[in-house]
């Protein structure tokens, strides 16, 4: 789960760090849609991969990267000024569709 996390992680600091854009900073409709896009197919990777390491069918490791995601990123919307857009993204979208990049694994190991 450690490493999905730091799939998820590492992927939104490359984003930002090659677009320049920081995130609690306003962007525009286009580059949060691609943000958005971006940070989901992350995501299924990050739970694919959580997936797989764990060797479980049970979706239990994914719930737990789920939680991480959303839980920092609350923390972060809490504690930080200025635009809230990324965290929203991350507790709405990001995290959830964690678990289901861990349901493309789900078959393979008992």
């Amino acid at each position: 789960m450690i490493i999905g996390y730091a799939i998820f992680v590492a992927s939104s600091l490359l984003l930002f760090k090659a677009s320049d854009q920081k995130p609690h900073s306003e962007a525009s409709n286009l580059f949060i849609v691609f943000t958005a896009i971006y940070g989901t197919l992350f995501s299924i990777i990050a739970g694919y991969v959580t997936r797989q390491i764990s060797k479980t069918k049970k979706p239990g490791v994914n719930y737990l990267l789920a939680f991480i995601i959303a839980g920092f990123a609350a923390f972060s919307l809490f504690k930080s000024d200025g635009n809230h857009w990324t965290q929203i993204l991350a507790i709405a979208l990001f995290a959830p569709v964690s678990i289901l990049g861990g349901m493309f694994g789900k078959n393979r190991y008992d």
